[in-house]
């Protein structure tokens, strides 16, 4: 029985390989088909999947007569790996054309569905390398969404409709890497540096965001006012207004950020677009305050600094 599995396993990697050298398009594709179809193979080679999760001695002999026919992506780990692919995802979930084996590999240790679901959508909304997935995990990224997010987070299957909102794109907080030593920066530096990385780094706010204007300027009654940053987000079709504040959160602030939304809705916002947002990012926020003087189209945020070097955070 053994033998005639791993011989259908020597006709798959066959396969796998010849088409990888004729058909690069498909090449991904096919070889996570592949894969997948190996690993059921083995699932089933031990009796099962009740089996199967504690594996036995036959990966490794496996693992030995197939890496030196085939080389290294057949070795004893990558069959764990092909095993454990088979009974850890539904293929479907994996055949998207952003998916490598390596993006697979590192989702894998992954259980919960809706902190897998999350990263996957990374992977698929902003086309994330295999080494910028795991800078993601390694910054929690998951961790920093809202509690009603992370029981909630769905697969998308159509990404021209995947129903996103601005909670699902807000981290809290917003990770800022800095060189300096974060305790001899003093307050407009810091101010600066915020706003930067917010300008130049969309990511850590979300999914399509555009900048529209930094320091944007508005003239009401002969007076100017700045905006720190005016973003329009196409996946949202509405404007975000971004206020940066290096401090606790103050009430204040809400009252600033809905004059600008308001001033933003009332002149600059076209027909077709939705209601401005505003996205208010604090040192420090209570969330206590915060329940009382909020709408359902401004949302606060914090920030923190950290210097990787120093192993510092403030």
């Amino acid at each position: 029985m053994n033998d005639e599995a791993l011989k259908k396993v020597k006709d798959i990697i066959i396969d796998i390989e010849s088409n990888s050298r004729v058909r690069r398009m498909v090449d991904n594709e096919e070889r996570l088909k592949g894969y997948y179809e190996i690993g059921r193979l083995l699932v089933e080679a031990q009796g099962g999947a009740s089996r199967a999760k504690y594996g036995d001695n036959l990966i490794k002999k496996w693992g030995e007569k197939l890496s030196l026919e085939y080389g290294k992506n057949y070795s004893s780990t990558n069959l764990k790996y092909m095993r454990l692919f088979y009974l850890e995802f539904p293929i479907g979930h994996a055949l998207r054309d952003q998916f490598t084996w390596t993006h697979i590999k590192i989702l894998l240790p992954i259980k919960e569905d809706n902190k897998r679901n999350y990263y996957m959508n990374q992977i698929i909304l902003n086309n994330l390398s295999s080494r910028e997935l795991i800078q993601e995990i390694k910054n929690k990224s998951f961790e920093r969404l809202s509690y009603a997010d992370k029981n909630n987070v769905k697969l998308i299957t159509d990404t021209h409709n995947n129903n996103l909102t601005i909670e699902d794109m807000i981290k809290d907080p917003i990770i800022i890497n800095v060189n300096e030593n974060i305790s001899e920066l003093d307050e407009a530096t810091t101010h600066k540096k915020i706003i930067n990385y917010v300008e130049n780094k969309f990511f850590e706010l979300g999914v399509g965001f555009t900048l529209a204007g930094h320091e944007y300027k508005i003239r009401v009654n002969n007076k100017t006012f700045k905006i720190d940053l005016l973003f329009f987000n196409y996946e949202l079709n509405a404007f975000v207004v971004v206020e940066v504040k290096n401090r606790v959160f103050h009430k204040e602030d809400i009252r600033q950020l809905q004059f600008y939304t308001n001033y933003v809705n009332n002149n600059i916002r076209k027909y077709n677009h939705k209601n401005t947002l505003g996205l208010l990012v604090v040192r420090e926020k209570d969330d206590y305050v915060i329940k009382y003087v909020t709408n359902k189209d401004l949302f606060i945020t914090t920030f923190k600094l950290e210097n990787k070097s120093e192993k510092q955070i403030n």
